[in-house]
């Protein structure tokens, strides 16, 4: 089991199904507040959805593919984070996130995001940490500028969320640049 402890309040831990149920009901608490930018919200509607979600990620994490872990905060589930894409061949990690609504403005995600990129770079040797952000969510953005990646571009209809498709600003670091 993967557990990596961030600090004294901060931790993340690769879910399992007896985390579902948590890890539902804080996705049902903050829906419409997750709903702006992430598409899957329609399609996670029951605590069996959090189950194949975590299924999911479990089956990338054996297969080396990916990286789904909670985020734990003071013992308690409140997000997502990991690397939604690993690739070995040109040692690049896709970093991904989300966090509960009522956890929002206490500095947890740019501590985990962080700590993937130390992990990523120093731990697995990788080059590049990448991270992708729907045009417009400025809170997502702050992360990646406040920890030093660099902007890089933009990906034009990136993504579909339910009715319309939002363009993507990547943000990236290597490995030398992080080390400085």
């Amino acid at each position: 089991m993967f557990v990596h402890k961030i600090d004294h309040e901060l931790s993340l831990k690769l879910a399992g199904p007896e985390d579902a149920e948590a890890l539902f009901q804080l996705t049902d608490g903050s829906r419409i507040y997750l709903r702006e930018w992430l598409p899957w919200l329609d399609s996670t509607k029951t605590v069996e959805d959090t189950k194949s979600f975590i299924q999911s990620g479990r089956r990338g994490f054996s297969e080396n593919k990916s990286m789904t872990t909670m985020v734990i905060y003071n013992s308690v589930i409140v997000g997502t984070a990991g690397f939604n894409e690993i690739d070995h061949t040109n040692k690049i990690v896709k970093i991904g996130y989300w966090l509960g609504q009522e956890f929002q403005g206490k500095g947890i995600m740019t501590r985990v995001a962080k700590a993937l990129t130390d992990y990523a770079l120093l731990e697995m040797n990788m080059n590049r940490v990448e991270i992708g952000v729907a045009e417009g969510n400025e809170k997502s953005a702050a992360i990646p500028k406040r920890l030093g990646f660099k902007e890089e571009g933009r990906i034009r209809c990136a993504e579909w969320l339910y009715d319309h498709y939002v363009d993507h600003t990547i943000y990236g670091i290597l490995a030398d640049e992080w080390q400085k």
